[in-house]
């Protein structure tokens, strides 16, 4: 009997943290417009046999403006763009002085920038998501999306929010690929509809430039 109690009551308890994760997610895409913040990138590779695990830091800036316009601004180690400016999804390498440009309506749909900063509404998410609530952990509110596309290279996305600040609190993202590599992006001076200039989402590819349109 204690058994089946303590089982009530963890079961009780997980199911009222898990509401408040997808009630996060749910008031952040509703309530922020637009955002700014600062963020460090941890990609860590599946051990190869017989060595540990290799990560990968990278640190940059986040600005998005719904619907479907972003800008990831890689600046450590290597500088790399990725903007979205509503039509066309360009990347940026620096090192390889190489642009890529592709269609933005079929780049985003199931894409974990779509989960945070792309789509207007919850409802466009459960288009291409499926959404489930998950129990807290490192004091963060979190939400599991998984692509209901099966033929992508994304696996599955957890969204972090800080309780108590239920349109403020993007506090993460991690992404697990099909290759089992995942990746951790952790937002740090986070500002919450700041007034964003139009041109933040424009981009020139640089001057001599390869430009790869796919």
């Amino acid at each position: 009997m204690k058994n089946f109690v303590a089982t009530v009551l963890i079961a009780s308890c997980a199911s009222f943290a898990w509401a408040d994760g997808l009630a996060s997610l749910e008031s952040f895409v509703k309530t922020v417009s637009s955002g700014r913040a600062n963020f460090t990138q941890v990609v860590t590779a599946p051990a190869k046999e017989g060595q540990s695990p290799r990560s990968k830091i990278s640190s940059g800036t986040f600005e998005f403006a719904r619907p479907n316009r972003f800008r990831f601004n890689y600046k450590k180690p290597f500088e790399q763009s990725i903007v979205a400016d509503g039509q066309t999804l360009w990347l940026y390498d620096a090192d390889l002085n190489q642009v890529t440009a592709r269609n933005q309506s079929g780049a985003l749909g199931s894409t974990p920038a779509a989960l945070i900063a792309a789509a207007p509404d919850l409802h466009a998410l459960q288009a291409d998501f499926k959404l489930a609530a998950a129990p807290d952990k490192d004091g963060l509110q979190w939400v599991v999306a998984t692509p209901k596309a099966k033929d992508g290279q994304l696996q599955a996305v957890r969204v972090g929010f800080r309780a108590g600040e239920k349109s403020t609190g993007l506090a993460a993202l991690e992404i697990l690929d099909s290759f089992g590599q995942r990746s951790v992006l952790s937002f740090s001076q986070v500002e919450v509809n700041p007034h964003l200039p139009i041109d933040t989402f424009q981009y020139k590819p640089p001057k001599g430039a390869d430009v790869i349109r796919q």
